[in-house]
């Protein structure tokens, strides 16, 4: 059997067991947390959670794991209407994850969970990534454009 077809099986029965048990936040909060940080184990784990941990070794298949985790955060996100999004900044920038999460929230209708980056190379501005999409509004992006910009206009000149 393929890691894709073991890894959604055993993540459908978390998700499906987190459903019921009503500790669905809890459960994709300490997955989140682990695939962030793998050597940061929360403690004490979820009871679902660690139902799944037991299931895993005792069928040989730890090794799933963090594919099993991901499908999991899939799913969950699918079947709670979220949207995983990422800000990147160049310094820290208190509540800026917070105004735009809410902001986008109610344009789109879905819950946004943001993860934040601190990225000094970008300069300034921001980086946004919901999902597939990209908003690059950092400084760094802007000067690579006019950049291009000038070296094409000086292309055509010459």
């Amino acid at each position: 059997m393929n890691t894709g077809v073991i890894s959604s099986r055993y993540a459908k029965a978390l998700l499906l067991l987190t459903q019921e048990s009503g500790r669905g936040e809890q459960v994709f909060e300490q997955v989140r947390a682990l695939l962030r940080d793998p050597d940061v184990a929360p403690s004490p784990l979820e009871p679902d959670l660690a139902k799944l941990v037991v299931l895993l070794q005792k069928n040989g298949r730890g090794s799933y794991l963090k594919y099993i985790l991901n499908d999991f955060v899939r799913m969950y996100c699918y079947s709670t209407n979220i949207r995983l999004a990422t800000l990147t900044t160049a310094v820290e920038a208190p509540g800026l994850a917070d105004r735009l999460a809410g902001i986008i929230s109610e344009k789109i209708g879905y819950r946004i969970v943001m993860d934040t980056k601190i990225d000094p190379d970008i300069i300034g501005g921001f980086v946004l990534d919901i999902d597939d999409y990209m908003l690059d509004a950092s400084v760094l992006r802007q000067i690579e454009t006019i950049k291009a910009q000038l070296i094409e206009k000086n292309n055509r000149i010459v």
